[in-house]
């Protein structure tokens, strides 16, 4: 009897514990919200019914942007607005951009993963890292180191992919990607071989899908009302972050010593090339503020941006390509005719030796086709800022301080608004004026940012992905392994295809190494 009665006991606490939160979270999320005032954006919802739609979650935005401009759902002590209202994004970005940060809520989000990096930190912490970052960036010799790198890699990709050909093997082009791209980055960035394309670091392999499942995890977070209750009580997702991001510490801590041993014994040559080094050099001038875990959150911030943004756009760009297969010979022939290789025969390493700054600047069709896939298939699809005061938007809308608001890329892609009709259709002759590329505003095209917080890399990746593609092109015809599956995404920071991308690669040429 008495063991009965303390279940019962703890039933009912727990029964009342739940209804109790509920009822003080319904309470936070309705009050103060000025819900039927014509002054403050309507209505779509609550921030915690995005999980019923969560695997679809910007396709359901992009339903409601089409709808309403601007919108925006309720949080606990806020409101979330939603926009792909060009003067709203041009607004908070650039002309009122002291007046919006990262915020508290979204730092709380993503801190345990992306600590005080470049992208998770306002203020001087910021200025300090883009001052270094763009400085860094604008050396002829990363420039320069980092081609070499994209080329050799490139060269590697072309090996392994002709390996599957010969036997007619299906393989996952965004794992293939992510692997290539992982090992420029993390020569470029951080001085190190990492030989993950080439299937023989499992610790590279492991880090790369702890990184992957972390940043989904961590994503997560924005719909589920109870993540900080898992955290404390190390429990389902939480639990499952924890572990990850343990692996993720400890490869990158390793890195981190490595390297300053490297450094202390002075090994490493005066002419620096990885941006890691360079960040130990200034590291000397503050090493109680640039510590490991300072130099850590930067290792994961460019993470983030050098392996994820290409490979992704790869990704997505080989699926459209798959799909509309005269775009893909227009592409392929362009890359023939400015590298000037139409013979049968091609030698891999002397081919992309020549895919030099010259040639990859007049592939206007390849640049064409990039942009278009970052349209329609952005690398971060929702980003946003957090209002530091009131303010009103110039679309007229009002939002009250500590609301966040969030720019659409992926649904601002899709906008016959914005760019017209055949806006859902893949189409890279719309960035074309007589075969030239014709950039459009950041803030309308706006998968690179915009604003003082534009993305340092952009020219960086788009070498990148221009090399990849041209030497893909070049040697390899591919076919989507099921016409019949569906491709979609997985919903997280950066837009992966949900389950991979399953191709076929058929030799163009007799390649010779």
């Amino acid at each position: 009897m008495g063991i009965l009665f303390t279940i019962f006991t703890f039933t009912a606490a727990a029964l009342l514990l739940i209804i109790i939160t509920f009822l003080y979270l319904t309470f936070q999320i309705y009050s103060g919200k000025s819900i039927k005032n014509p002054n403050y954006p309507p209505v779509n919802g609550t921030v915690f019914g995005q999980l019923f739609y969560l695997n679809r979650l910007y396709d359901y935005q992009t339903e409601a942007a089409k709808k309403q401009k601007t919108f925006r759902l309720l949080a606990p002590y806020r409101s979330e607005l939603y926009t792909t209202d060009i003067r709203n994004i041009e607004h908070v970005l650039k002309t009122k951009f002291d007046n919006y940060t990262k915020g508290k809520y979204n730092q709380d989000i993503f801190t345990d993963l992306f600590g005080k990096g470049i992208f998770a930190v306002d203020g001087d912490k910021w200025r300090q890292q883009r001052k270094l970052a763009s400085f860094e960036f604008s050396t002829r010799v990363l420039r320069d180191f980092s081609c070499s790198v994209f080329r050799r890699n490139a060269a590697k990709l072309v090996r392994v992919i002709s390996k599957m050909a010969i036997v007619d093997q299906i393989f996952d082009m965004q794992d293939t990607l992510m692997r290539c791209t992982l090992d420029s980055i993390f020569k470029v960035g951080f001085g190190v071989e990492l030989n993950c394309l080439e299937a023989s670091s499992k610790s590279g392999t492991e880090f790369m899908k702890a990184f992957d499942d972390s940043n989904a995890l961590v994503y997560r977070r924005y719909v589920d009302p109870l993540w900080k209750l898992k955290r404390y009580l190390n429990i389902g997702s939480e639990a499952s972050l924890k572990k990850n991001i343990k692996i993720i510490d400890a490869f990158v801590t390793n890195l981190i010593r490595t390297k300053r041993k490297l450094l202390a014994e002075e090994r490493l040559c005066n002419d620096r090339e990885d941006i890691l080094s360079r960040f130990l050099v200034e590291s000397r001038n503050d090493p109680e503020e640039m510590n490991d875990k300072y130099l850590r959150d930067i290792i994961l911030n460019f993470m983030i941006a050098g392996k994820d943004s290409s490979a992704n756009t790869l990704s997505w760009l080989f699926y459209m390509l798959c799909k509309n297969p005269l775009i893909k010979e227009k592409v392929a022939q362009e890359v023939r005719d400015v590298t000037s290789s139409q013979d049968d025969v091609v030698n891999v390493e002397e081919f992309i030796a020549n895919i030099t700054d010259t040639a990859l600047e007049q592939m206007h069709y390849l640049h064409a086709a990039l942009t278009e896939t970052l349209r329609l298939y952005p690398a971060v699809p929702v980003d946003g800022r957090c209002a530091e005061v009131d303010d009103i938007l110039p679309d007229g809308y009002r939002m009250k301080k500590g609301d966040g608001l969030y720019y659409m890329a992926y649904a601002m892609g899709r906008m016959p608004y914005i760019w017209g009709e055949d806006a859902e259709d893949f189409r890279p002759e719309r960035w074309l004026n007589n075969g030239v590329f014709q950039p459009e505003s950041p803030f309308k095209f706006i998968a690179f940012h915009a604003g003082p917080r534009i993305c340092l890399g952009k020219d960086f990746a788009y070498r990148q992905m221009k090399i990849v593609a041209t030497a893909l092109l070049r040697f390899f015809r591919f076919k989507l392994a099921d016409d019949t599956r569906k491709i979609t995404y997985r919903t997280m920071f950066t837009l992966h295809i949900d389950g991979g991308l399953n191709l076929r690669a058929i030799a163009r040429t007799k390649s010779s190494t």
